[in-house]
């Protein structure tokens, strides 16, 4: 059995149907399960056991005919049994139903003419249960497993050298991620916390627990509040993961994880590390599981800027 799934969007997206991989996979242990994927998330399925291959498609409006042609071919070469579609533009079910594949599974609330199962959209839970419902159209009925992810033996390999680089003895690190992606910014869509609001925590972190190592995330588009950070406390450690499992494993070391509503916060929770995650715009309750692992602070103006550092403080210090 060959099963194609379709995942638009972000790495976040990917993360959140991690679950439903893994159902799918305990269904059928001996079905192939394929992915297509936007070219910028193909990475995340670094530590993600369940798909055999990862393909790559542009979903947004930018792709012309010739692209969903030579998808197309690529598809029906494959000969799938089963493909399943995040999707809900009229032109990916279009796609499916001529590629021949006999099931084809998505929501109701998507273009289903083209579609033989289709499932109610249930957009007011946990996104990752809202994926998991796509299991019904194969009368999988288990519920939502907590999102989970393999670290390869390298990056957890690099993580541990990266410790002694840092001169992190024995774990014990709060982690903190305060960038977003560039997508969200070009979105409009505000999940940056203010540098100065960093500032003041950190600071707060050092007078209580002095010894208390704080190490930052640092990637492609966080270089500006890093080197703000570094002004103020030059003795925080920064660390740069060149692939989502070394940034796994770094997370996964850690004690603490503070961050933003992005995609490391989902990598924290896959990996069981204490999360506390803010939000301006987006909702909590739709991103987060209920978990006494995790916690979600919402702005009360939906602005990032108007969470203020002593509610985070609060939080952590347990105020």
């Amino acid at each position: 059995m060959r099963i194609l799934a379709l995942v638009p969007g972000g790495i976040s997206e990917q993360i959140l149907f991690f679950p439903t991989l893994e159902d799918l996979k305990k269904r059928y242990p001996q079905a192939t399960i394929d992915a297509i994927v936007e070219p910028s998330s193909k990475s995340a399925y670094r530590v993600c056991p369940h798909v055999s291959e990862v393909l790559t498609f542009d979903f947004k409006d930018r792709s012309g005919l010739a692209d969903y042609l030579n998808l197309l071919g690529i598809i029906r070469d494959r000969e799938y049994d089963i493909a399943m579609t995040l999707g809900q533009r009229g032109s990916v079910g279009f796609l499916l139903w001529l590629s021949g594949i006999p099931v084809r599974i998505g929501y109701a609330d998507g273009s289903t003419r083209f579609l033989t199962q289709t499932v109610p959209l249930n957009a007011n839970q946990y996104a990752a249960e809202m994926y998991h419902d796509l299991l019904k159209g194969l009368g999988i009925t288990l519920p939502c497993p907590d999102l989970a992810v393999s670290v390869p033996t390298q990056d957890l390999e690099w993580a541990d050298a990266e410790c002694k680089r840092l001169g992190i003895q024995n774990g014990g690190y709060v982690v903190i991620h305060g960038g977003a992606s560039d997508l969200s910014q070009q979105k409009g869509i505000d999940k940056m916390y203010p540098v100065a609001h960093w500032q003041t925590i950190v600071r707060d972190f050092q007078q209580k627990q002095p010894d208390l190592p704080i190490v930052l995330i640092k990637g492609p588009e966080d270089a500006e509040m890093v080197a703000a950070l570094m002004q103020v406390s030059p003795q925080i450690k920064v660390t740069s993961p060149d692939n989502v499992g070394k940034l796994v494993a770094m997370i996964a070391g850690a004690s603490l994880m503070l961050c933003t509503d992005s995609a490391p916060m989902h990598l924290a929770i896959a990996a069981q590390t204490y999360t506390l995650a803010l939000f301006g715009p987006t909702d909590p309750d739709k991103l987060l599981p209920q978990s006494d692992r995790v916690l979600g602070i919402k702005s009360p103006t939906g602005k990032m800027a108007d969470i203020a550092p002593q509610t985070v403080l609060d939080r952590v210090w347990g105020g």
